[in-house]
């Protein structure tokens, strides 16, 4: 679907903070509530705006567990359908979060969430490498979250560079 600039930059700012309401879309973009809001509409129904998300630093509350492991996968393509029927198979899985072809060494990339690192073994001892035409995997675990989708985490950067001036 062709785009016109301004469907591409509210798309643009959405994606950076989904929080933003209409009208302080409209202002940035200097067009009316009611035209953006229609944009808006436009890229949710089109599904080019697909969902709004909430980046939440876990690390952060005290007693959450968790683990994320990102999986490369080998995989025997099947004939007319490619790559597309073992990645739908692994992407149903409760504990995918994402699924991307990939060119290199290994074919898909998937990428897991688990409470820890025994129920992330088990998903790909016990699921994802007895999936027909799934040859091999190769697991590693995130140790630390730097940036995240353009977020940078625990950084300088995000803390207030502001000087402290009192009388």
């Amino acid at each position: 679907m062709k785009l016109t600039a301004t469907e591409i930059e509210i798309a643009e700012i959405l994606e950076k903070d989904a929080r933003l309401t209409n009208e302080d879309v409209a202002k940035m973009m200097d067009l009316s509530t009611e035209q953006t809001a229609e944009i808006i509409k436009k890229l949710e129904n089109e599904k080019i705006i697909v969902r709004y998300v909430t980046l939440v630093d876990w690390t952060k509350i005290e007693g959450h567990q968790g683990v994320t492991a990102m999986i490369d996968v080998k995989v025997t393509p099947k004939r007319d359908v490619g790559f597309n029927d073992v990645a739908e198979r692994i992407y149903r899985y409760n504990e995918v979060n994402s699924v991307y072809l990939m060119s290199g060494t290994y074919d898909l990339s998937v990428v897991i969430e688990g409470k820890t690192v025994n129920e992330v073994a088990h998903f790909v001892s016990q699921k994802l490498s007895t999936i027909d035409g799934v040859i091999s995997t190769t697991t590693h675990f995130v140790l630390k979250k730097f940036k995240h989708d353009g977020t940078l985490y625990d950084s300088d950067d995000n803390k207030d560079k502001r000087i402290v001036v009192s009388p």
